[in-house]
């Protein structure tokens, strides 16, 4: 009998329904070795040779699977095909003392994929066992290494790495740029316009906006007050509103790519508030079941059975007419590696409605499966239409669209606007009703989401599709930065120091051509053209240098505290404050004799508490983080919200009409704090 070994028990019993019954299918359940946690692991003197241990987890597995391969005939490796996935062949190779284990890949499972995976075994790929280890070391010497030095240098419990210390960068520089913008004002135009002569069937007034002057094009900051503004006007007081130019064309919208890593996680959080971390949970179960492709890509790429599956999907259930005609096919932008297909349904014709799956996973099998479907049907078909309006030296210009054919569109509908306009001809004379001016403001770049933030990583080749999930999780969970309100990304006090830190004293660790050169330096591990030994030593080398340096000349002192003029409630010793952990507190200058701590007076929402009415209600977290507000004489008084009290007329808290308790905001709602209270009210934005 044969013995196939995977990561995952779901994966292995969707692989052994294609198998016959001389195979056995067991699980690893992921990695089987590691560096240990207790000690650095990595032997720098000799030529950076890692130190792996079997973690307790795992030794019975191991065990199992020690036992069921001297049984076997043969052993398959069938781990994913990816670098981690290779790694994790190696690993068992080496623990099971495997002589000639055969490794085979697949991008689906699929009885078809299977079968001929099996025709075609292959070799582990050392190259990409290398490279995948070169990795692991480099992340472990950074964590090592620079993790005690922030412990010294700031508090201890914080931890730094190599590619989410350039993740909080990102995040850090975008707060700095919304803090240091200044916005300015600027105007624009409408005019709303009616057509005099009577068209049957069609609307007769549109609006126009202030497109020119003097035939030059006129810029968004171009009219900046509202004396500009003003003039404007006054000189369109006499106007007459001719039609001068109109121009009618047929436009085309072509379908998207199949989604990659990337691109699956950036719209699974637009459409549905998705993490990446719970997308990629969702789509490695719908993998392991068989439902979708390997969902680790970063190609685009698509089979010529997937493609023939498509066509005949299509011309079959929407008709010819919406198949594009041709296969489409489509490139990725920059180097794709190891995967070589788009994330797609592992069977076109398996609509969403057919499978029984819970409804998340519904939800992100169908957002795969319409994508692939529309990336081979033909483009929608709009009919555009420019009117150019003159007006003394001004021009205005309006523009309609109304779809012609919706294509791809009709199974996977994206934003746009239809906008009709009556029928003129050009030099025809049209009615003034109204000049409408309208302030504006510039607005500052918005805040990281979770797609976004995705965007931008993959942009400045910041990690690879495997990574962008464990960065983003990483990050938020050593409370480096934290979702506001709007469910946006912005740096916490102590993510803020850290980063400040690394910048300062480590650039080349934060700094992200540096960053995206050292994943290039691995891909060329991967391809044979670089070597394990020279990049970890050439990353070592000047790193640790400059670590021993930093260690001699950065005071803790002028890091972590700042004298203030307050006095210790305790013992009436200087305050000053701190960083710990958390972010900012006062502390007692007297510590540890005296260990008093207050929270900064800048968490205050300056509302009494109304349970002591004493102190103030602060902002707190939780050991887990979790916010809250209560009184600023806790433990003294225990008074404590999970929802924000509602802040009136000169900061004086909002109370509930009924029965005087403070009002909070949750949701899309008003409530009373008060359990016992009904009273609720909507939100009105």
């Amino acid at each position: 009998m044969n013995l196939v070994i995977v990561e995952s028990p779901t994966k292995g019993r969707t692989i052994e329904k294609f198998l016959g019954k001389g195979c056995k299918v067991l699980s690893c359940f992921g990695h089987v070795r590691d560096l240990p946690e207790s000690s650095f692991g990595v032997n720098v003197e000799k030529n950076f040779e890692p130190k792996y241990i079997i973690p307790e987890k795992s030794k019975k597995v191991i065990a199992d699977l020690k036992k069921a391969s001297k049984k076997a005939k043969e052993v398959v490796l069938a781990t994913d095909e990816d670098r981690e996935g290779e790694s994790i062949a190696w690993h068992l190779s080496e623990v099971l003392k495997l002589k000639s284990p055969k490794r085979i890949v697949f991008h689906e499972i699929t009885k078809t994929a299977i079968e001929q995976a099996l025709k075609n075994p292959r070799k582990i790929d050392k190259k990409l066992v290398d490279s995948q280890q070169a990795r692991r070391v480099l992340d472990r010497i950074v964590g090592y290494k620079l993790s005690p030095f922030l412990w010294k240098k700031i508090a201890r419990g914080l931890s730094a790495g190599r590619v989410q210390s350039v993740a909080v960068r990102l995040v850090v520089e975008r707060e700095r740029e919304i803090e240091k913008f200044k916005p300015q004002e600027y105007w624009t135009i409408e005019a709303l316009l009616q057509k005099e002569q009577k068209t049957r069937n069609k609307k007769q007034e549109f609006t126009a906006q202030l497109f020119k002057k003097d035939n030059k094009p006129i810029q968004r900051l171009d009219i900046r007050s509202k004396k500009e503004a003003d003039k404007i006007l006054q000189d369109l007081e006499e106007a007459e509103y001719i039609v001068e130019n109109i121009e009618k064309k047929e436009i085309k919208k072509n379908p998207l790519p199949p989604f990659t890593t990337s691109t699956l996680q950036q719209e699974a959080w637009k459409r549905f508030r998705l993490p990446a971390k719970i997308t990629m949970r969702i789509a490695q179960d719908l993998y392991e079941k068989g439902y979708i492709t390997y969902h680790r890509t970063d190609s685009v790429n698509l089979s010529q059975m997937s493609l023939a599956a498509a066509k005949t999907f299509i011309e079959k259930e929407l008709g010819k007419k919406y198949w594009a005609g041709f296969f489409r096919k489509y490139k990725s932008k920059g180097k794709t590696q190891e995967a070589h297909e788009a994330i797609r349904p592992a069977y076109a014709e398996r609509k969403p409605e057919d499978i029984n799956i819970e409804k998340t996973h519904q939800k992100l099998y169908d957002l795969i499966w319409t994508r692939f479907i529309a990336s081979q049907m033909k483009q929608a078909f709009f009919d555009s239409t420019v009117i150019d309006i003159k007006a003394n030296k001004y021009t205005f210009r309006t523009t309609g669209q109304i779809m012609k054919f919706d294509g791809f569109l009709k199974i996977y509908p994206l934003k746009y606007e239809e906008t009709e306009l009556p029928e003129m001809e050009k030099d025809e004379i049209l009615k003034l009703k109204e000049l409408l001016p309208s302030q504006h403001f510039t607005q500052p770049p918005g805040r990281y989401t979770e797609a976004s933030l995705i965007k931008e990583l993959e942009k400045n080749d910041i990690g690879r599709p495997s990574t962008y999930a464990p960065i983003i999780s990483t990050i938020q969970s050593r409370n480096y930065i934290e979702k506001n309100e709007e469910k946006r990304f912005k740096p916490t006090e102590i993510g803020t120091v850290v980063n400040d830190i690394l910048v300062e004293h480590f650039p080349k660790i934060v700094d992200i051509n540096f960053t995206a050169k050292l994943e290039t330096e691995l891909d060329e591990i991967a391809d044979g053209k670089d070597n394990y030994v020279k990049t970890c030593k050439d990353f070592y080398t000047p790193f640790e240098k400059n670590l021993k340096q930093k260690y001699e000349e950065v005071n803790k002192k002028d890091i972590t505290e700042k004298e203030t003029e307050k006095k210790c409630k305790k013992c009436g010793s200087d305050l000053i404050i701190r960083i710990g952990k958390y972010g900012r507190f006062y502390a007692c200058s007297a510590f540890p004799k005296c260990r008093h701590t207050e929270s900064l007076e800048e968490n205050s929402l300056n509302i009494k508490c109304p349970k002591c009415k004493q102190g103030n209600i602060v902002e707190k977290r939780t050991k887990k983080r979790k916010i809250f507000y209560g009184c600023d004489r806790f433990p003294k008084c225990d008074f404590a919200l999970w929802d924000k009290p509602l802040q009136g007329p000169q900061g004086k808290p909002e109370q509930c009409p009924k029965c005087d308790s403070l009002l909070v905001e949750k949701g899309k709602q008003i409530k009373c704090s008060n359990k016992d209270c009904d009273f609720v009210k909507n939100v009105v934005k």
